[in-house]
């Protein structure tokens, strides 16, 4: 079944869901964000892979006072794909700002599933956001800075 506009506005909204839940440790509805067999695999990030929404509560009860965990989660940038088997895509990027004022960025890749309870997260991958730009020029350069180029 093709993703309908009322898809992806509900998909966006379950993905901003994420920082409101977690910066507010509203822990006990987790459930409204992850299917119950959910994996956030956050490997790239130095951790492990959590499996479940249970562990990942725990997991989440457990570095909330860590002072490398962001006092705010937020999520930018984000961009639904239509999956197989009724599933979603979804790439966003995530700010998080600690409590002494750094932030850091990540992106999030997640396959989100249609279940009764709406559309939850299935899985959940956690990158690094690496700043990298490529070292070849666009295809398409800004044409004002095409122009200034042939001036010169």
């Amino acid at each position: 079944m093709a993703l309908t506009a009322d898809d992806i506005v509900a998909i966006q909204q379950l993905v901003a869901l994420h920082g409101h839940l977690v910066d507010a440790r509203e822990l006990h509805r987790l459930d409204e964000l992850f299917a119950p067999d959910a994996v956030y695999d956050v490997t790239a990030m130095g951790q492990g892979t959590i499996r479940g929404v249970p562990e990942f509560r725990a997991v989440a009860e457990a570095f909330a006072d860590d002072e490398r965990n962001p006092v705010g989660h937020h999520v930018t940038n984000v961009v639904v794909t239509e999956g197989v088997d009724g599933t979603a895509h979804v790439r966003s990027k995530g700010i998080g700002v600690l409590r002494d004022g750094r932030a850091g960025s990540v992106v999030y890749v997640d396959r989100v599933a249609r279940t009764d309870g709406g559309w939850r997260i299935a899985a959940r991958q956690v990158l690094p956001s690496t700043g990298h730009r490529p070292t070849e020029p666009t295809a398409h350069p800004h044409p004002d800075r095409e122009s200034r180029s042939a001036g010169r």
